[in-house]
């Protein structure tokens, strides 16, 4: 183990420059080349067609179509039987594709209640340990950090290693901490960690750069070309991710079982939540997140997500297949790839590695406490997604699935100006005489269809919850669930337009070349000024008011514009008042939005359970016998 401190060049600690301070094992070099996107790689596995998982995804993709079908159908007959008129092929246009966008959404959640309600996910049924040979291989546990509050770092650390102390095995596991962060900041990581690190019972490193490469894929991959070698998996966390070591042990235990996994993701479930809005995703993510989690598991299949945290990955495999080059142009297309991690699992799956999503109780992250904190982390996100279209038709020999992921996590933000066009259409059309509203709105049948495919998912997952009596116990009864979703409809009511605004803001700006910084993520608020937060939603409101004046000219009627007009005007108040710890208290009092308390907080958190979906007659198949291979 060697300790430096300041910055030094090579031939002063045998090391790449740049580097402030560290307290690292001797280095296991691992090579972890730039990918050559236009070139298919050699020499890959054969993959028999899987009529299976593409039955499943066919399945999905139908169950999609069909009410969008029938929408368009209905829409069609409403304003088409004298002939489609530009105004009328525009509105038809946009309205199709979002119908057929929800439609996908309800029909991913309504498999995956069927799959936990039925018994066919694993994940509805607690776990139960079962005997596994010891591990042979080594894990190295890495938390990137940059500008974080480090005393929270530490402590997250320190229950996971506490955690690991109580499973079998756990001495196979060392913490890295990998500190992109400044040197002011810098300075108060490295006096805590020397203060700090003897107390803990297993290795726990740091490092911390003072060039910033590549943000963190840079940043991982750095520790990968020094360390690398000396480690077979790799479970990369967030700041603020906490994972018991029941998972983390058996996360290490599946990979070594199955020899051609490259990635384990987990889903994690929202925790450490004081401010009213991070307290109502938090149920929220808690109540309606496994349903569609399960669904998108059964029709990814070997072809999962990769969320840049909370996951594990096999080394060598990851450093042999996402090397990430660096994108000729300007932004947003161009420069490091921002949200690498979706690429990254397209990669391993282009390489022949299977990458597998599986659900864990024990498995959390925490959540931006205010609307502002989510919307500049929002931002981030949307440029690294629209930077991968062009890469769809870059990377060659890319798994058909992988391009449906990163089309969809593009199209995701897409989907925002696209709903604030349509009303614009509606409006601006009865406004020029183009069509009565009485027309063009949905109504009867088809608004009843839209009402299902749009709160459908919160009701199911909501009937699931109730059906167990463990998960009902930990959201408080069946009273406080069923409160806690009523006030989830209303407050997403009026957030849905606050958020479309903003998305759509976010993505023009984008476009312009606009880049996202990439800071510290803010963690922990209380409350909001009101004059900043007016002078924030500007646009907001005035995009709010805008749309009533329009509506009240059209002759519409103020009741389907009402919400989103309302929503919009009272946009800084929303952020404002849900950004307040003393109402995150008041609703944790009543038991609103109440969630069970994480595995570390209970008497007997060395119980935790780790819950996969069962995929086939094995939670991940065996990969002995290549005719199994997906």
């Amino acid at each position: 183990m060697k300790a430096t401190g300041g910055v030094h060049s090579d031939k002063a600690n045998g090391s790449s420059p740049g580097r402030a301070f560290e307290h690292l094992p001797p280095e296991r070099p691992l090579a972890m080349p730039a990918q050559d996107f236009a070139a298919t790689p050699r020499d890959l596995p054969h993959r028999p067609f899987n009529i299976d998982l593409w039955a499943r995804r066919t399945l999905v993709v139908l169950l999609a179509l069909l009410p969008a079908s029938m929408a368009a159908h209905e829409m069609r007959r409403s304003i088409g039987l004298d002939g489609i008129s530009a105004w009328e092929g525009v509105y038809l246009a946009l309205f199709i594709p979002l119908f057929a966008w929800i439609a996908f959404g309800f029909a991913t959640s309504l498999i995956g209640f069927l799959l936990l309600t039925m018994g066919r996910g694993q994940s509805a049924r607690p776990y139960r340990a079962r005997s596994t040979p010891p591990l042979r291989g080594r894990t190295a546990v890495l938390l990137p950090v940059c500008n974080e509050d480090f005393r929270g770092v530490l402590g997250r650390l320190s229950i996971m290693e506490r955690s690991l102390a109580q499973v079998m095995g756990g001495e196979r596991f060392e913490f890295f901490i990998l500190s992109d962060s400044n040197a002011e900041n810098g300075e108060i990581e490295r006096t805590a960690y020397l203060k700090m690190r003897r107390g803990f019972s297993r290795p726990v490193h740091y490092r911390r750069r003072a060039l910033n490469v590549g943000r963190k894929p840079g940043n991982i991959a750095e520790w990968v070309e020094r360390f690398g070698g000396a480690y077979d998996y790799m479970i990369v966390l967030d700041a603020d991710s906490v994972m018991s070591g029941q998972t983390m042990a058996r996360l290490a235990s599946d990979m070594e079982r199955h020899p051609h996994v490259g990635l384990i993701q987990t889903v994690p479930s929202i925790v450490g939540a004081s401010t009213f809005f991070a307290r109502w995703q938090q149920f929220a993510s808690r109540l309606f997140g496994p349903i569609s989690a399960a669904g998108m598991i059964w029709w990814a299949g070997s072809e999962g997500m990769f969320w840049g945290h909370n996951a594990i990955l096999r080394t060598r495999a990851f450093a042999q297949s996402c090397g990430l080059p660096e994108l000729p142009g300007r932004a947003p297309f161009g420069g490091h790839i921002m949200s690498h991690d979706m690429v990254e699992a397209a990669l391993l799956r282009r390489r022949g590695w299977d990458v597998h999503i599986v659900m864990a109780d024990d498995s959390f992250e925490e959540f931006p406490p205010s609307l502002p904190d989510l919307a500049t982390r929002d931002r981030r996100w949307c440029q690294g997604n629209i930077q991968h279209v062009p890469l769809l038709s870059k990377i060659r020999g890319m798994h058909p699935v992988s391009k449906f992921q990163l089309f969809v996590g593009a199209s995701a933000y897409c989907t925002s100006p696209l709903w604030l066009a349509l009303m614009l259409v509606v409006l601006g059309g009865a406004a020029a005489g183009v069509w009565p509203p009485s027309a063009i709105l949905p109504a009867g049948g088809l608004l009843a269809l839209t009402a299902v495919l749009l709160f459908g998912p919160k009701l199911l997952a909501l009937l699931w919850a109730l059906a167990d009596p463990a998960r009902r116990i930990g959201f408080g009864g069946g009273v406080r669930m069923v409160r806690g979703v009523i006030a989830d409809i209303a407050l997403s009511i009026l957030m849905a337009p606050i958020s479309m605004l903003t998305q759509t803001i976010n993505l023009f700006g984008i476009m312009m070349g606009r880049k996202s910084s990439w800071n510290g993520q803010t963690r922990d608020r209380d409350g909001m000024a009101i004059l900043p937060a007016i002078w924030l939603f500007k646009w907001h409101i005035l995009l709010g008011a805008g749309l009533t004046l329009l509506a009240i000219r059209s002759g519409t009627s103020l009741g389907w514009i009402a919400p989103v007009a309302a929503g919009l005007v009272l946009a800084p108040f929303f952020a404002a008042f849900t950004a307040r710890k003393d109402l995150g208290s008041h609703v944790a009092k009543s038991g609103l939005f109440q969630v069970a308390e994480p595995w570390w907080r209970t008497q007997n958190y060395q119980k935790t359970r780790y819950r996969q979906l069962q995929l086939d007659n094995a939670p991940i198949r065996d990969f002995s016998n290549a005719a199994n291979d997906s």
